[in-house]
């Protein structure tokens, strides 16, 4: 049984001196023969779509783009009252969340009228 440990720790070391060797050989580290190959790559991508659909009135944009750890975006969208709601709003690790609101239009609502009928029991 010890016999078939030290073979196995004799592979191990073996396998790790000969991945140091071959890693140290591709130009790595400072001498240590070590080399740190970083696999991350910054996120990345831009979007955009809008719909207009008059039959239900249903109207609205929205484009964002990411570098990294910034993002940044825009969308619009029209309300019922006939304003438009314009939100563009920015994001990092170190602000946060920030948004800037702001309606366009003024807002108008419909007059429903009201008839009230009252029963006289007598």
């Amino acid at each position: 049984m010890i016999l078939k440990f030290l073979i196995l720790a004799a592979i191990l070391a073996y396998a790790a001196a000969g991945l140091s060797h071959s890693s140290s050989s591709l130009g790595g580290g400072g001498g240590h023969g070590h080399q740190i190959i970083e696999l991350y790559t910054k996120p990345h991508y831009e979007y955009k779509y809008a719909v207009h659909d008059s039959k239900h009135h249903d109207i609205h944009e929205h484009k964002e783009e990411r570098y990294g750890d910034k993002v940044k975006g825009e969308y619009s969208l029209h309300e019922p009252d006939g304003t438009i709601r314009i939100v563009k709003y920015e994001a990092d690790h170190k602000n946060g969340f920030n948004a800037h609101v702001e309606r366009k239009g003024h807002a108008e609502h419909p007059h429903i009228e009201h008839h009230v009928h009252y029963h006289d029991d007598n």
